[in-house]
């Protein structure tokens, strides 16, 4: 894309969703470090994403019916905190006009790193409390709650040890992995078990001991009615019960403290819960979390589809421990590595469906397409927002792909470029002399794998299907649409 290198570019649509024209003006004339230090520094840039959907440039426009401030067809108030649909709509709002796209990429590792599905939610709260324990942000909601794709966005880079903390007190995850019934004398252990397992030190380097431990060591964490007994509020905060809690010691196979102790004592009910702080902060700083997290953070911004590079995951987890935890820091190292920045990691990795619509609607335009639209489209293909089929997360790389979902995409990009079809031609009106030149220009708007001259051939044969190219007005308006929409259908557009 002009004016951005092929660096600054592959940087842009892994650590964030594409290039758009907002990124074309942010990353302008910046060298990859500077444009590197800008992604992850983003506290820099106003995070006013949110009251952009008042922003006429940012609407979708659709014909007919009642539109809420996001341009979005609705049948009451947008309401994120409340309904389903505009809470998606809202987050993919987020990741097209965001000038902040890495906080948005990391808000999405997270949610599928520590994956909490909605479906298992609202078995626990009734089903707006469930929404509210997903998307409830603070400023908006009346008891101030904040729900966990907000907690994610908030602490994308922080330290990971805060943000274990505040995931292991998260009510959509209390509710998702059945801590709500961890009691002493009958200790629930699917949360520690998935803590060690997936979210922190793996599942080589614990023992079925220290399951049993450490449920223990949560019992007592539970939830609670924010107002007890209301029947209009019904969505449930975190709450630590003493009487719930299991006093007795506890002891690990790996080490708790600083000193090597690997047994958490016997306390008193009133400050037991300091139990779980101190294991969690002992999985925080536990020898194999820096490396597993980085191999989770290998597979999703650098290549899911081959074994990681040892160097690299030993430096990156070096990193997380000489600074603290920082995730900031960690993200910085993996994007300034050689690894990272080779062209042999270029167009190596299946993009997710939120990648591949975002960056869609960026390169394409949004005039007139829907954020409801893209939801729907996105479920379809096999990625639908805060539901993550399992505690593992969504299954990625080739997994994206089968015949139905891949449908989906190419329906999806038919919508699009059947939405900006005016667009489209007047953008390429001044470029149409010649067949090979039109598509020439049509594929400059887009970012993908270079095509092969034969591919390139077929495209041009598509242009001259229906006679003889003049370059008029009714051929440029029948075939830019069409041009576009085969081109986000080939494989080497599903790449990132």
């Amino acid at each position: 894309m002009a004016g951005l290198s092929d660096e600054v570019e592959h940087l842009l649509r892994r650590a964030g969703f594409g290039v758009g024209p907002q990124e074309r003006l942010d990353f302008r004339g910046l060298s990859y470090e500077q444009a590197v230090d800008r992604l992850v520094d983003y506290e820099a840039i106003p995070d006013d994403v949110d009251s952009r959907m008042q922003d006429p440039a940012c609407l979708k426009i659709v014909p007919g019916g009642t539109f809420n401030e996001a341009g979005v067809l609705v049948d009451g108030p947008f309401d994120p905190n409340r309904n389903l649909v505009d809470a998606m709509e809202r987050w993919v709002f987020r990741m097209v006009h965001s000038r902040r796209p890495l906080q948005e990429k990391m808000t999405l590792f997270w949610h599928n790193h520590f994956a909490t599905g909605r479906s298992k939610i609202i078995e626990t709260f009734s089903f707006p409390g469930a929404l509210r324990a997903f998307a409830a942000k603070q400023s908006e909601d009346p008891d101030g709650a904040r729900g966990q794709i907000e907690m994610f966005r908030d602490m994308a880079l922080t330290d990971f040890s805060a943000l274990l903390l505040e995931v292991a007190r998260d009510p959509a995850m209390v509710a998702w992995l059945d801590g709500n019934t961890n009691i002493v004398g009958k200790p629930q252990e699917n949360f520690i078990r998935e803590l060690m397992e997936l979210f922190t030190i793996g599942p080589e380097s614990f023992q079925e001991s220290d399951v049993y431990a450490g449920a223990r060591v949560f019992t007592g964490w539970n939830l609670m009615p924010i107002i007890p007994g209301s029947f209009d509020v019904h969505y449930r905060g975190f709450k630590y019960y003493p009487e719930y809690h299991d006093t007795g010691f506890k002891t690990f196979s790996f080490p708790i403290y600083p000193d090597g102790t690997a047994t958490i004592p016997a306390r008193e009910p009133v400050s037991g819960e300091q139990d779980g702080v101190e294991l969690l902060r002992a999985l925080a700083d536990h020898p194999a979390t820096g490396a597993f997290l980085a191999r989770k953070i290998y597979a999703c911004f650098v290549d899911e589809g081959s074994p990681p590079d040892p160097a690299l995951i030993a430096y990156l987890a070096s990193v997380y421990r000489s600074t603290n935890r920082s995730m900031r820091e960690v993200m910085r190292a993996l994007f300034r590595s050689q690894v990272f920045r080779s062209p042999r990691t270029h167009w190596t990795r299946y993009s997710w469906p939120a990648e591949y619509v975002v960056r869609a609607i960026k390169e394409v335009g949004w005039v007139g397409m829907g954020a409801n639209e893209v939801v729907f489209s996105m479920a379809g293909m096999g990625q639908s927002l805060f539901d993550p089929p399992s505690v593992g997360g969504w299954r990625t790389g080739r997994a994206w792909f089968s015949t139905t979902t891949t449908l989906a995409r190419m329906n999806f990009a038919m919508a699009l470029c059947w939405s900006q079809s005016e667009a489209l031609a007047q953008a390429l009106v001044d470029h149409a002399g010649t067949p090979e030149g039109f598509v020439t220009h049509a594929l400059e708007r887009l970012t993908f794998k270079p095509l092969d001259a034969a591919q390139r051939a077929l495209l041009v044969a598509y242009v001259e299907a229906d006679g003889p190219w003049s370059g008029s007005g009714d051929q440029i308006r029948a075939k830019a649409a069409g041009l576009i929409r085969l081109t986000l259908g080939l494989g080497e557009y599903q790449m990132i």
